[in-house]
């Protein structure tokens, strides 16, 4: 079904339209290695489980049973999130006896996490695909 305001699709009808500027960026362009790292680290924050968990931790450390609580996961599941969120290195722990202690990693994570609620709170965003 097409919508009503959705913009015709256009096709390029030349290969390169300015080619000094694509040159430009496909040199900034990131290694495909830090590409897939990248993604990698977007596709954790796409489930809303372990979105919660980074946003509990935007107040600071705490503990897997306080944070099952906070995101409303169970225990097993919570471990499991943060097992996922620390091997991409957006997570770290302390250990203290036999309790585990989670923080962001460093202050990219938080500023990552403060700019996508703030972009959210700012925007009005279009869900077509949460369209019945």
């Amino acid at each position: 079904m097409k919508r009503a305001d959705a913009a015709p699709i256009e096709s390029c009808s030349t290969r390169v339209v300015d080619a000094e500027r694509v040159a430009a960026v496909r040199t900034r362009m990131p290694a495909e290695t830090d590409l897939a790292d990248t993604a990698d680290v977007f596709g954790l924050l796409a489930d809303p489980g372990r979105l919660r968990l980074l946003l509990a931790l935007l107040e600071g450390e705490l503990c897997v049973c306080d944070l099952a609580v906070v995101s409303g996961l169970s225990e097993s599941a919570t471990s499991h999130a943060l097992r996922l969120l620390r091997a991409h290195r957006v997570v770290s722990v302390r250990r203290a006896g036999r309790m585990a202690f989670y923080r962001l990693d460093d202050a990219h994570v938080r500023m990552l996490l403060d700019l996508a609620v703030a972009h959210t709170e700012h925007t009005q965003a279009i869900h077509p695909e949460r369209q019945g």
